[in-house]
């Protein structure tokens, strides 16, 4: 599924506008079109086609995975999880197969949610809290430091690969920047979080925000879901690079299970503990 930056990336897009769409900051909400209902979680189907007319569109962000289009009083949230698209269109195209919510604006184009696995889900909240309360720190932002980190990680006794990757521990990294970040870091992903030292924790800390950040810059990945035309994946280290020479050692790099998740590193540079 689309992680931070995938999901920055299209936070940006529908804020700043692109080649082939305007911004949808400013736009004003005329009706909703709901085609799939159970990707609406909350409110109701007659809720939320009655509470939408007449929303404007104030800023886009994201928090996590998920993107945060705010409203005139109240927050429209995404999460595309495993195949969901966010795009802007024009009103005389075509509704598409998969298409499963269509907010219409006041001006000819519309947003649409398009989602082939209909894993997303949508929610309209009056407090976005309701939904990201439960996550944990941006891993970008500032008050979140190589102490914070190191803090949370030896305050849980759990695989590191698993723990990073849970949305209550630190939101927004999923199989792709996780295997970046702890080959980056030279950690490997079984390693018991409660043992990580002061000096690895920071220097996890810095491959985290190098991975993200570079992420970002690279417009996220184009790989393993509908999001198409980023290219970060032109730069993996270890992801999916299973029997290629590690960039660092050259030694091949290997995949493994952790999790149920496939897992990539590197043997040499991320030996297990006691190796």
């Amino acid at each position: 599924m689309p992680e931070l930056p995938e999901v920055e990336t299209i936070a940006r897009a529908l804020r700043q506008g692109s080649d082939i769409a305007p911004p949808i900051v400013g736009k004003v909400f005329t009706d909703a079109v709901i085609l799939w209902e159970r990707s609406l979680e909350t409110p109701s189907l007659e809720e939320f086609k009655a509470r939408i007319p007449g929303q404007k569109v104030s800023d886009v962000g994201r928090r996590g995975k998920f993107l945060h289009i705010r409203l005139n009083d109240v927050s429209l949230i995404i999460h595309m999880r495993m195949s969901g698209g966010i795009t802007v269109e024009s009103q005389e195209k075509n509704i598409a197969p998969h298409d499963r919510l269509v907010l219409n604006f006041d001006d000819g184009w519309r947003l649409v949610f398009n989602d082939t696995r209909k894993f997303g889900r949508v929610w309209l909240v009056d407090d976005p809290e309701e939904i990201f309360s439960k996550l944990g720190p941006e891993p970008l932002d500032a008050v979140f430091t190589p102490v914070v980190l190191h803090q949370r990680l030896t305050a849980y006794r759990r695989q590191i690969k698993l723990l990073l990757m849970d949305q209550s521990f630190l939101a927004g990294m999923g199989n792709i920047y996780t295997d970046e970040a702890l080959h980056l870091a030279c950690i490997y992903p079984l390693t018991r979080s409660d043992s990580i030292k002061e000096k690895q924790a920071q220097a996890l800390w810095r491959s985290i925000r190098q991975v993200l950040t570079d992420g970002i810059l690279n417009n996220g990945a184009s790989i393993d879901w509908v999001y198409r035309g980023g290219e970060f994946q032109n730069y993996f280290r270890v992801y999916q690079k299973t029997g290629e020479p590690c960039p660092v050692c050259k030694t091949p790099v290997v995949r493994i299970v952790v999790g149920q998740r496939g897992t990539h590193l590197c043997p040499t540079c991320q030996p297990a503990p006691g190796e």
